[in-house]
């Protein structure tokens, strides 16, 4: 997604110590990768209308031109998560104002002009600058002209502009154009070169993840989407008395052809229930599955029920996750 705050962009960085040619980057936003937080579309790098990330993988979409760092659900967003600068600069310019409300059902001619939502431009000297989108409304601690270390707040995650999602688009520029940091310099459809602008301390924590576990737990009944996404399945605790025992995942990063597998476990170690899906019929942004079972009389036995979610590409395991819960009554 290009996503503009169009008079934003083209302006230097006046009064600021020269620095290094390249940048390197922290992360944008206060959270832990692959934990707190996750990457769901890198820069598409495919400059035809076909898409590729920088492994040459499915993770983007046509013409987006940043990294989109998304938080677990709405609960986690509303209790509010840092969006802070990725390295010392000068705020250009930041809007705020736009409504956080989930673009689905209403379509893009409702944000026209605004597809960034709330947002701000920073420059980070020597021709790079940053764009942070999709922040809450009302967030935005900074204001044109100020002066920011890295690790400074800019506002927070929100669901602002065109988004399904609460994340933050985040844009890196090198001379007014759109750079992969994950690849900078590297090829124009080349798969893996170029070089890492993050942090060394990111490096392991940024590898490549063709595909994740969002969200994992436990109900007592069918699970929705909805439910997933508003953080209601994280209030529930299932016990030895409840109607079932449902295992649930959401994953993101899917392709077409993923064959997924959900199996419970129960504490003597027998499987009580197992999904297997269909392949999947085309790449999936994300996508939810559950299973479970029934008590039996008498109700569920006391102890640690286990489930394992597993992922198969091209014959191959892509993604294993295993989870489980104490029951008790």
């Amino acid at each position: 997604m290009r996503v503009g705050l169009s008079s934003l962009v083209g302006l230097t960085l006046l009064g600021l110590p020269a620095s290094a040619q390249d940048i390197t980057l922290r992360l944008p936003v206060a959270c832990e990768i692959g934990r707190s937080c996750f990457i769901q579309h890198y820069v598409d790098r495919d400059p035809s209308p076909g898409t590729s990330d920088y492994q040459c993988g499915t993770l983007t979409y046509e013409g987006h031109d940043g990294t989109d760092i998304r938080v677990p659900t709405m609960a986690v967003q509303k209790a509010g998560v840092d969006v802070v600068a990725a390295a010392d600069g000068k705020v250009l310019r930041t809007r705020d104002g736009v409504e956080d409300i989930s673009l689905t059902g209403r379509g893009r001619q409702s944000v026209a002009n605004t597809e960034c939502g709330n947002g701000a431009v920073v420059d980070h000297g020597q021709g790079w600058e940053a764009q942070y989108c999709h922040l809450a409304k009302g967030s935005i601690t900074v204001k044109s002209g100020d002066i920011l270390k890295a690790g400074d707040r800019i506002g927070q995650i929100g669901l602002s502009g065109m988004t399904e999602f609460p994340h933050l688009h985040f844009t890196l520029r090198k001379d007014g154009k759109p750079v992969d940091p994950f690849a900078y310099g590297a090829p124009e459809k080349s798969c893996g070169g170029g070089k890492s602008l993050w942090d060394a301390s990111l490096q392991r924590a940024l590898a490549y993840q063709a595909g994740s576990v969002l969200n994992k737990g436990f109900a007592s009944g069918p699970v929705t989407m909805e439910a997933i996404e508003s953080g209601a399945t994280e209030q529930e605790t299932p016990t030895t008395r409840s109607p079932a025992l449902v295992a649930f995942v959401r994953a993101i990063g899917l392709k077409g052809g993923d064959v997924q597998t959900l199996t419970l476990f129960g504490p003597d170690g027998k499987a009580l229930a197992q999904n297997k899906a269909p392949p999947l019929d085309r790449d999936k942004a994300q996508w939810m599955m559950f299973g479970g079972t029934r008590p039996p009389e008498g109700g569920f036995r006391p102890g640690l029920y286990r489930a394992i979610y597993r992922v198969e590409r091209d014959g191959r395991p892509a993604i294993e996750q295993a989870f489980g819960i104490n029951l008790r009554p």
